[in-house]
């Protein structure tokens, strides 16, 4: 990794780094609702990309929902399907924010989440009855979402098109993520990484540039 004074921009995951989550508590509500097999619908086989799809924007929450029914075989109400896929999102502790605040004018700074309508939905509401206001806009240099761009990590293009669009030096910029496979993603592109392992803290970001 490059010394702290090299690093100009930092890029951020959104879940498990800035906003908790939970994705065994989606898997739970499912359970609950009768989808016994909802784990396997995400991780095995028979995922049939369609978790991808609609992370991309390819498909829309209505065809997500229909998917959800069609390969569990329980007739859900859309606001079921919501409700479940919505209970790994847990909270925003404002000491984040105020963490990426303090960032300002020392560094660029960009939010990179793969996510999708549903919970983008879900979130910004949450984030604005907290707040009073769409504040990663307000602390963020620019937003990006996945589902807005049809691509998501790892897949390169997504990181190219961030640092292209920004006019970021990969050596310059250093990538944040809770998951191994998106930090691998962007050490191919040739992006500074930190991987936020469980039990980090966001100021131990810094510390480990010193």
């Amino acid at each position: 990794m490059k010394d702290k004074h090299q690093i100009k921009n930092i890029i951020f995951d959104f879940g498990g780094v800035i906003i908790n989550i939970d994705f065994l508590l989606t898997v739970e509500a499912f359970h609950h609702l009768g989808v016994l097999n909802f784990e396997e619908l995400c991780t095995g086989l028979v995922q049939d990309h369609f978790f991808d799809d609609m992370e991309k924007g390819l498909i829309s929450p209505a065809s997500f929902r229909n998917r959800i029914r069609d390969v569990s075989n329980v007739m859900l109400s859309d606001e079921q399907v919501d409700h479940a896929w919505n209970s790994t999102l847990l909270d925003l502790p404002e000491k984040n924010i105020r963490f990426i605040e303090s960032l300002k004018g020392r560094y660029r700074l960009f939010l990179l989440s793969n996510t999708n309508e549903i919970h983008e939905r879900a979130f910004s509401r949450m984030i604005r009855e907290q707040f009073g206001e769409n504040v990663l806009e307000k602390v963020f240099d620019k937003v990006y979402l996945s589902h807005h761009l049809q691509m998501r990590k790892p897949d390169a293009e997504i990181f190219y098109h961030v640092m292209q669009e920004n006019n970021l030096d990969a050596m310059e910029t250093l990538f944040v993520d809770d998951s191994f496979q998106h930090i691998e993603g962007a050490k191919k592109t040739g992006l500074q990484t930190f991987y936020f392992e469980k039990g980090k803290r966001l100021d131990d970001i810094l510390s480990s540039l010193k």
